[in-house]
């Protein structure tokens, strides 16, 4: 008698409808989101104001010449909001969750990172949570809060689209590190914080692109953290300045490969500043920056990034092609005083 496996077929299934498995229960999911969305925006809100921007029109009556939005984020009346909200401004009158219109004056104000801290004169205000931009992930639920052309405490919610953007501030510089949402923003949106679901704000709400729905921008909390404590302390961040024009260039392979550069882009001189650092170091209009203390220059970016604040005053040597030859400047950079058009 030989050995043998017996197979199932069909006909081994038991005759009648087989009950199928119970689909998931989505109204069960939906609330839980709908709890924790409506958690944060109860525990958000109060912290977040109304920034009206005032000026004078022909008559010499006060009159609301932009708004945005901002947040508390200390017991005593720090409110944090964007630069292009604040900037220039001679007169700002911030409205509270509460009802309260109080004005307020500019601690600080940083263009470069379209970060901006403002004071009101309050008791028993609400201030929020920063959380750890870092730990954000794409796909994480975050909620909007802010005016929204006028229309105060509006919510909007999506979640975290991408991570690691970069964006041009209204200085010229290069933001890094920016977190893309599809939750919608509108023109008064700007500085409203973007929240996780834990109630933390991980992001200042800060740009929209036009005519797109649903990419906007924020700027990270670990990035608003340290700009707000320097703002704080000085009214402003440092930043190191050369004092030159600059246009983006393709180095020639040839010139690349008999000069042993480690990139075939530099920035080309266009103007220099009378009497700047780079005027005294002797660059001239048409050198080649290909680098700055060993660390390679592709481009103006490049050159932002390396001009921080522990460079201002401190001797460093430029990496420069003039007429085919590589030479290196020394110089001393200066201290920059970002001019912003109003």
């Amino acid at each position: 008698m030989s050995d043998f496996i017996q197979l199932s077929t069909s006909q081994d299934r038991p005759i009648g409808n087989t009950p199928s498995p119970e689909p998931p229960d989505d109204g069960a999911l939906l609330d839980a989101y709908s709890r924790t969305v409506t958690e944060v925006v109860h525990e958000v809100t109060p912290t977040v104001v109304h920034i009206a921007i005032k000026g004078l029109d022909r008559r010499g009556q006060s009159v609301v010449r932009g708004a945005g939005s901002g947040f508390v984020f200390t017991p005593d009346g720090l409110i944090l909001t964007n630069s292009h909200v604040v900037h220039g401004a001679s007169a700002m009158e911030v409205t509270l969750q509460d009802g309260r219109k109080l004005e307020a004056d500019r601690v600080g104000d940083d263009p470069d990172t379209d970060l901006a801290v403002i004071r009101v004169r309050a008791q028993d205000l609400t201030p929020a949570r920063l959380g750890d931009s870092s730990l954000l992930r794409p796909g994480q639920v975050v909620v909007a809060i802010g005016s929204p052309l006028g229309f105060q405490a509006t919510v909007t919610a999506g979640v975290v689209s991408a991570l690691g953007r970069t964006m041009r501030s209204r200085s010229g510089r290069l933001i890094d590190n920016i977190i893309q949402t599809d939750a919608a923003l509108n023109p008064g949106n700007s500085g409203g914080p973007l929240v996780n679901s834990r109630g933390e704000v991980i992001g200042v709400n800060t740009a929209i692109i036009l005519p797109a729905q649903g990419i906007c921008f924020a700027i990270p909390s670990n990035t608003a953290r340290f700009v707000a404590s320097r703002l704080i302390q000085t009214g402003r961040i440092r930043r190191a300045w050369l004092g030159i024009g600059g246009q983006n260039v393709t180095l020639q392979r040839r010139l690349v490969r008999s000069l042993n550069l480690t990139s075939d882009h530099g920035l080309m001189v266009v103007h220099i500043e009378s009497g700047s650092p780079a005027d005294l170091a002797g660059l001239r209009e048409g050198d080649v920056i290909v680098g700055i203390n060993q660390q390679t220059i592709g481009d103006v970016d490049d050159l932002h990034r390396m001009l921080t604040e522990a460079q201002i005053g401190q001797p460093s040597a430029l990496d420069v092609l003039r007429r085919g030859e590589r030479l290196q400047l020394p110089i001393i950079p200066g201290e920059s005083r970002v001019r912003v058009e109003e």
